[in-house]
């Protein structure tokens, strides 16, 4: 039976940092902020911004919300960004997305000043990942996966990496992490051949393509890491990943469940960016 890979001890270490870091920021008079910048109602997003708040402020991090309306303009959510931007009290942003689709995302996620986008949504924060600079923010899911395998003791170098998803949320910029961490990353797809072969033959693998249950026992083997990035809802309306837990867990040597992994770690990397950019600003 695998190790489960829970989440809490792991956002635990992160937050006992995060708040230190934060108390001697507000000792010296500058107080971490946070503005969470909303679009609509949809209760996923309400759901994690009461999240978000509540460990934030645990942590002694402020938070700002910025809700607009669904129908609000892009020209109106630009004169958001363009406030947050110019507001030297504010350290980070986390815009939830997808934006309306009357909006161009690009566009609106572009105009956020890279020192201030703490989840790394923005061309010139994911150049910085890309190009290995050490600048700059990382997505925060693609960086919980790294504190998940740092956590446990799971070295990369060396290691094979299978990479299922291309996203620039995760998929992409998690494979050029784990790249600069001398791993040998295979980033996989729609459209790769024998997928499931290519996911049997890696060390660690990292799923993140929005599917439920779509990776089961013919993926994997003994020995294996397996992250789970996904969140879904299955047939009978139950919380999921990706990896159809049930019949892999037996198989391989460590598996993140759903819910109970990387969601926790990734709300705690997205205030620990936050504070890092309070450090840097102030």
């Amino acid at each position: 039976m695998a190790v489960r890979l829970s989440g809490k001890e792991v956002a635990a270490r992160l937050d006992e940092e995060t708040g230190r870091r934060a108390n001697a920021l507000t000792q010296r008079g500058n107080v971490p902020t946070l503005a969470i910048v909303r679009v609509g109602q949809r209760p996923d997003d309400l759901s994690y911004e009461r999240t978000v708040t509540k460990r934030a402020e645990r942590l002694g991090i402020a938070v700002r919300p910025f809700a607009l309306p669904s129908d609000a303009s892009q020209e109106e959510l630009l004169d958001v960004i363009e406030t947050v931007n110019a507001d030297a009290a504010i350290h980070g942003c986390l815009m939830f997305r997808p934006l309306p689709r009357h909006m161009d995302e690009k566009a609106v996620c572009d105009a956020l000043s890279p020192g201030k986008d703490i989840d790394g949504i923005s061309a010139a924060s994911l150049a910085s990942v890309f190009a290995g600079e050490g600048t700059g923010f990382a997505p925060a899911t693609a960086q919980a996966c790294l504190e998940m395998l740092d956590f446990h003791g799971v070295e990369l170098e060396g290691k094979r990496m299978a990479v299922i998803g291309r996203s620039l949320v995760i998929g992409k910029p998690v494979a050029m992490m784990a790249l600069a961490r001398n791993a040998t990353v295979t980033l996989c797809h729609s459209k790769t051949r024998d997928l499931a072969n290519v996911m049997r033959e890696a060390d660690v693998v990292i799923c993140a393509t929005g599917r439920a249950k779509a990776y089961g026992a013919e993926c994997f083997g003994a020995g294996q890491v397996v992250l789970d990035v996904g969140i879904n809802f299955d047939e009978e309306g139950n919380l999921c990943g990706d990896v159809d837990f049930a019949a892999v867990e037996p198989l391989v040597s460590a598996i993140t469940p759903v819910p109970g992994g990387l969601g926790s770690v990734t709300t705690s990397v997205t205030l620990a960016h936050v504070v890092r950019a309070a450090e840097t600003m102030g």
